[in-house]
């Protein structure tokens, strides 16, 4: 099936793009980064938008709009939230969070999940619990303030998916173009309103390494967007917004093997399940 072989690929991509705004994010603001993110990502939108056809109007500037004022708000959220770790926790549970919206809207518009798709929301919500729940004293423990970004964060991506969902399928690369330019709009206000805030304190130095992250996350966020696009195109909202559940496992593999962040056997089960639970959500 060609957009599940597009939406497996866009969840592989995601989960290094998280990897690398979530590195970035710890150099400087979540802010900055995102800013960083959506002026990298366009240039690669524009080169894209002059290869492939593309077609404009209302339709793509509406619901490119309110996309790109979710993807704004869910990257902040997300590097936020990742920055402040554990990666290997986090990134699964606002993914789960991610998928349950869209399937959500899709019961709303008549969509109906089989045996497998109820039994992959029953395994989640215990994969979630399983995750959280860390025994010992040295084990990793995401923070109160992390989850509640990382369900912030997984609320605002299902609103992305299904703003662009309603975009018309022969209008390209054309709605990517818009929510990137809103979600640099919007950092560059917000990014503004920060500065006249602390008009008073020295400036924060960004090195390279964080720049480069930087544009790393936003080249690679584009990429999987644009797979995601042409997934949604080619199959079902509800099919695709769960294979984006898959993400958090290129995330997790880099934070294990680059950041050697430290996960309980209990948490490993937990992200097992999590896996499985995407799966059979893929094959409802």
């Amino acid at each position: 099936m060609v957009s599940v072989a597009l939406a497996l690929a866009g969840s592989v991509i995601y989960g290094a793009s998280d990897f690398f705004g979530g590195l970035a994010a710890r150099g400087t603001s979540a802010v900055r980064v995102t800013l960083i993110n959506s002026i990298a990502g366009l240039a690669v939108l524009v080169v894209a938008a002059f290869v492939l056809p593309s077609r404009w109007g209302a339709p793509v500037l509406l619901w490119g709009i309110l996309a790109g004022v979710c993807g704004a708000v869910a990257l902040v959220l997300l590097y936020a939230c990742l920055a402040l770790g554990p990666m290997s926790i986090l990134s699964p549970i606002l993914a789960l969070v991610a998928a349950v919206i869209p399937i959500s809207i899709g019961f709303v518009r008549g969509e109906r999940l089989s045996g497998l798709g109820y039994l992959g929301l029953a395994i989640g919500l215990v994969a979630i619990v399983l995750i959280c729940f860390v025994p010992g004293e040295r084990a990793v423990r995401p923070s109160p303030r992390g989850l509640l970004m990382a369900v912030g964060a997984g609320v605002a991506i299902g609103g992305y998916l299904v703003f662009i969902d309603l975009t018309p399928p022969d209008s390209g690369p054309a709605p990517l173009l818009v929510t990137f330019v809103v979600t640099g709009i919007v950092m560059s206000v917000a990014l503004l309103g920060q500065r006249l805030a602390r008009r008073d304190a020295a400036r924060p130095t960004i090195t390279r390494a964080t720049v480069g992250f930087a544009v790393l996350c936003g080249l690679t966020d584009a990429a999987a967007a644009f797979l995601f696009l042409l997934a949604l195109r080619a199959g079902e909202l509800s099919v695709v917004s769960v294979l984006n559940a898959l993400a958090p496992a290129g995330t997790i593999v880099l934070a294990a093997v680059v950041l050697r962040e430290r996960i309980a056997p209990v948490q490993w089960v937990g992200l097992v399940i999590a896996l499985v639970s995407a799966a059979l959500l893929a094959l409802a």
